[in-house]
């Protein structure tokens, strides 16, 4: 169990502190997140590319993209004229309203060193696809470990199949189909993975199908991580959905609180408005 611990350690990234989703290695050796390091590089004030494309790789073909990213359109060459004339560069790591290239220094997290990516900046960089296939197994390999089992099998248990966040346990098929009946409420919910603990069901990107972490003022919308790091939201103010939402609740509650103070007024205005329609009827 140790040494597992030991080698989850060298599989997280330094940016994030979460295993390695798509990992890029630097010039240093070390590795990073390519979203983290789009966010990394969009703090120092580099333009990046939407990181939804992929990055680059010896093997970067159809069949090792990952499956919920589609292809991005080509440029047309006059477009991409206009861009550069307008200082706004296509490839990722190009500063803003620079005309002429230059050269992109990234700080690494793990050895504090700021590494030189070149001119092209991330699109120098290749996906460390070994990295990547050792998280996969690493993953697998916990999840078999650690067997979880159904939580409404009479002795001897089976292994649970499915989850149900609305009821918070796991069951095996049998229980599943037991426990939601066919023409109730419980047929509704949707079945997840099996896990002991379940988390509250987050509100979900309808464009990356991840969950929404932030909220962009400008747009008064919620955003994923993804979204986050986009050319649209660069100029945007973003900030966490807690503090966002206690803002919010400040506000409204301010607005609660004066509506509920200049109630007696209200109704003493409403009262003496009956009186003059009556006075006035007679």
């Amino acid at each position: 169990q140790t040494s597992m611990k030991n080698m989850e350690r060298e599989l997280v990234c330094p940016v994030c502190k979460e295993m390695y989703k798509q990992p890029l290695a630097l010039p240093c050796a070390h590795n990073v997140c390519h979203v983290c390091a789009s966010e990394v590089l969009l703090q120092h004030g580099y333009l990046c590319c939407d990181p939804t494309s992929e990055p680059s790789s010896p093997a970067a073909t159809p069949a090792t993209r990952s499956p919920r990213l589609g292809r991005r359109a080509v440029p047309k060459p006059d477009r991409l004229d206009r861009l550069l004339k307008s200082g706004f560069g296509t490839y990722p790591g190009r500063k803003r309203g620079t005309v002429h290239p230059q050269t992109v220094s990234f700080p690494c997290p793990a050895c504090q060193r700021d590494v030189d990516l070149g001119e092209r900046g991330l699109g120098s960089l290749f996906r460390n696809l070994t990295l990547e296939r050792v998280v996969e197994r690493y993953r697998q390999t916990i999840n078999i470990s650690a067997a979880i089992m159904c939580q409404f099998c009479k002795p001897p248990q089976l292994e649970a199949t499915k989850g149900c966040t609305e009821c918070k346990s796991s069951f095996c098929n049998e229980c599943f189909k037991l426990y939601h009946p066919w023409g109730t409420q419980k047929a509704q919910h949707e079945p997840t993975p099996p896990t002991l603990t379940f988390r509250p069901k987050g509100l979900m990107c309808p464009e990356h199908k991840e969950e929404v972490t932030h909220y962009c003022k400008t747009c008064q919308r919620l955003v994923c991580q993804l979204c986050r790091v986009r050319r649209t939201h660069t100029s945007h103010k973003i900030t966490p959905v807690l503090s966002a939402y206690q803002a919010l609740r400040e506000k409204l509650s301010k607005s609660l609180a004066y509506i509920l103070s200049s109630q007696d007024t209200v109704q003493t205005q409403i009262a003496e408005l009956e009186e003059t329609v009556k006075h006035t009827e007679v």
